[in-house]
């Protein structure tokens, strides 16, 4: 029976997917559960599986096109006994069309034989997470015998590897390696007994991205301190009429992200990212605020132009990612086009922090705890001993394109603006 193969709907929040690679060419056969066609979305990527055995008689998209969900892809035949995924899943859309006249003959997948060096150089988005989940290489996963069409490895391969123990995990390459290149050692730890928590996909992602950071870029932290005093009364003073006022409330975090977005305008290059031998100092200035979802995880929603807004604005957008936060109704655009980043640890009781930069960019900065402590200030009559409201401030930096003159002059710059506040401020 003839079927028309549509894009699936992989999400309430996607119109439509790319083609990544199409698994299997025209007049090739199949069974059932087999991957069709690798498909790609902004949040996720997704192996298509064939909903019986059959043949693929004609492809209508190519690799790479984009295509709306519902719109058919490819015109199979397939055995009247059809596995079709549920609706609230990610699935298939099949339609079952009339039966052709006219067989057409299938062609046999090759039955190839792969030896321990395969010659595999192409892995799909789900071969690799599924690599990075179990820490496979590059050079292990080619060592993985493939069973897939023209000798593409496939998910079940990968899972039959591991099941049978990583047989390849210790083979080393012929190549001559470099003696000074760095190589994780190969310990085995007493992990303990206990309770075993399987980390969620987000926690995977999150795991994965600050040990890229870490890998990647060199980190130093500077450290400078902070007399909030005069803001903290402004604020204060101004927070009930303000709320009346604008409707917003007004949190230290605006004026937190309006002191950064000043000091960026002053040291534009601490708003960069590392493009191989480039630096990219960025047009836009988005500040992302580091913010725990209910889960626990972390994610961080993103203050567009900050630069260009005045406070009002800032409290609004700040106060609308956060709730979207909370409620876990964060939309793809409201996490994305983040330059540079800042972490307020005082939410949590920290007195200061040295926070993992968020990749690609070349800082973040973390807010500690705003503390009231006895300091000496100087006043007109000579020094005295004054309650202070103060709090240190951190920057991370990524050492390859920001030196300590840089990354310091930068963080001391975001302290001034905040001691220098002004308390005329009119809201």
């Amino acid at each position: 029976m003839e079927f028309e193969l549509k894009m699936p709907k992989m999400g309430e929040s996607i119109t439509e997917g790319t083609i990544i690679n199409w698994v299997f060419a025209e007049g090739d056969s199949f069974e059932e559960g087999d991957t069709i066609l690798e498909v790609a979305t902004d949040k996720v990527d997704n192996e298509v599986p064939a909903p019986g055995s059959g043949t693929l008689i004609k492809i209508l998209t190519k690799a790479k096109e984009v295509v709306p969900v519902g719109e058919v892809m490819a015109i199979l035949e397939v055995s009247e006994k059809l596995n079709i995924p549920k609706a609230n899943t990610s699935e298939v859309n099949l339609e079952k069309s009339k039966a052709r006249k006219k067989s057409h003959p299938a062609k046999t997948k090759p039955n190839n034989t792969y030896s321990v060096a395969n010659s595999n150089t192409f892995f799909s988005p789900l071969i690799i997470k599924i690599a990075k989940e179990h820490h496979i290489s590059f050079e292990e996963l080619a060592r993985i015998p493939a069973t897939g069409n023209q000798g593409r490895l496939r998910k079940s391969d990968v899972f039959k590897y591991i099941d049978d123990g990583r047989p390849y995990k210790f083979a080393q390459h012929m190549a001559t390696q470099d003696p000074t290149a760095y190589r994780i050692p190969q310990l085995k730890l007493d992990k303990g007994i206990g309770k075993i928590v399987k980390m969620d996909r987000m926690r995977q992602m999150i795991a994965d991205h600050m040990v890229y950071s870490k890998h990647t870029s060199p980190h130093v932290t500077a450290y400078v301190e902070a007399d909030l005093t005069n803001m903290v009364h402004w604020r204060n003073s101004k927070k009930v009429a303000f709320q009346k006022t604008h409707g917003e409330r007004l949190t230290f975090t605006p004026l937190f992200v309006e002191a950064v977005a000043k000091a960026i305008q002053d040291f534009p290059h601490i708003n960069a990212s590392i493009d191989g031998d480039n630096i990219i100092i960025k047009d836009a200035i988005n500040i992302g605020m580091a913010t725990a979802l209910p889960s626990g995880n972390l994610i961080v929603p993103v203050v567009k132009d900050a630069n260009t807004k005045n406070l009002k604005a800032l409290a609004a957008d700040v106060n609308k990612l956060s709730i979207k936060a909370k409620e876990n109704k964060l939309s793809g655009d409201d996490i994305k086009d983040s330059t540079f980043t800042i972490s307020n640890v005082g939410t949590f009781g920290s007195l200061m922090g040295t926070p993992i930069i968020n990749q690609p960019e070349v800082a973040i900065l973390a807010l500690g705890i705003i503390k009231k402590r006895p300091e000496v200030i100087e006043t007109e009559s000579g020094d005295e001993i004054a309650i202070r409201s103060m709090m240190y401030l951190s920057l991370s930096f990524d050492h390859r394109v920001v030196d300590g003159f840089l990354g310091g002059s930068f963080v001391r710059r975001v302290a001034d603006y905040l001691e220098q506040f002004d308390t005329n401020r009119k809201i």
